[in-house]
């Protein structure tokens, strides 16, 4: 295994332990019960997939550069709005941070997974924008049902 298979293979470890814990974190969202460890978790591990992702070869501003870019710029407000108690603000930086962590796993997805490369050799098929608008939609719903529970 070459050093950047090996790096690759951690950053998508990192990514996959980023979106299961975003998921728990978005449905905590739903029972208004927050695990610190849990949201820590999934704070960081986002980070670090925005981080590491930088640290692939470059071939010029891609989207998945502009992702990351937002990404980061995003954990601001989503890291003050947990800290100081804003959930409102968290719900929607975290829900928004969920969803590009998904959209990048689709995309990456129907790119490296043979059975779904079939479908989508280019990525922008229009099964992949499908995927994309029911990511959205999914994670949506989650972070208006969980801005409504936490207002009643």
């Amino acid at each position: 295994m070459t050093g950047l298979q090996i790096f690759t293979l951690i950053h998508v470890l990192i990514s996959l332990i980023g979106i299961a814990t975003g998921f728990l974190v978005l449905f905590g969202f739903l029972r208004n019960s927050q695990n610190r460890s849990m949201n820590l978790l999934f704070l960081s591990t986002t980070a670090l997939t925005s981080i590491t992702g930088f640290f692939f070869p470059f071939h010029g501003i891609t989207p998945a550069i502009v992702v990351g870019i937002i990404s980061l710029v995003l954990f601001i407000p989503a890291i003050w709005g947990y800290q100081k108690g804003y959930r409102k603000t968290y719900i929607i930086t975290a829900s928004i941070l969920q969803f590009f962590n998904v959209m990048v796993l689709v995309i990456q997805s129907f790119m490296k997974i043979p059975p779904l490369h079939q479908f989508a050799p280019t990525g922008k098929e229009p099964i992949v924008a499908i995927f994309q608008l029911l990511t959205l939609l999914f994670i949506g719903a989650l972070a208006t049902l969980g801005i409504r529970h936490r207002e009643q």
